[in-house]
């Protein structure tokens, strides 16, 4: 039988407390821009690839599962944005159209996507149990692995002999899993906080 779904089953963590309104959801946008700004100087370059490990991912999983999938795609397109302008908000305070072009420009456009889908999938509660919430930030992870790699691969003979794999993936599954677990555990622990678990 159908179920209709009910407005706090469509809720977000920032749809919690006060009233919508234009201003709010403006300043959270520019506010969680700036988070994943902060996220991104987290950075540890690798002597073997142009991909640095960074909290970026994290910081963008958890804007889209906060957010939504509108304010959060819309807070992670403000940031790229803010990076073409010349804003030091890439990884190691870099900015610029060649970051975007370059070889780790993959990873930043599939942030917004990545963004949208956890979105939209903490909108439908995934974000309120620790199994689904890893469930929801994985697919998020692979979309930013997918899309990142694929472009990485353009400039396969730029970085040696060694593979897009290698390279763009193998050596962030773990510290990408740890952000994972950390966010899947912070997300069903603040709907938790709030009283607002699903029954």
């Amino acid at each position: 039988m159908y179920r209709v779904e009910s407005v706090a089953e469509r809720q977000t963590l920032a749809d919690l407390g006060r009233s919508k309104s234009l201003g709010r959801d403006l300043a959270l946008i520019v506010g969680f821009s700036l988070f994943v700004a902060l996220t991104a100087q987290i950075a540890i370059p690798l002597p073997w690839t142009p991909v640095p490990i960074t909290g970026q991912t994290l910081g963008v999983l958890l804007t889209g599962a906060i957010l939504g999938p509108r304010r959060g795609a819309l807070a992670i397109l403000l940031y790229l944005v803010e990076g073409l302008a010349g804003m030091p908000v890439f990884a190691g305070m870099t900015s610029g159209m060649v970051k975007l072009l370059g070889p780790t420009g993959g990873y930043l456009m599939a942030l917004p996507v990545a963004a949208t889908l956890v979105g939209w999938l903490a909108q439908r509660g995934w974000d309120r149990r620790i199994p689904t919430a890893l469930a929801m930030f994985g697919l998020g992870n692979l979309i930013i692995y997918a899309i990142g790699a694929s472009w990485l691969n353009i400039y396969k003979d730029t970085f040696g002999q060694i593979s897009v794999m290698w390279a763009g993936v193998y050596p962030f599954l773990l510290g990408d899993a740890l952000k994972i677990v950390v966010a899947a555990l912070v997300l069903p622990g603040a709907w938790a906080l709030f009283g607002r678990n699903e029954r």
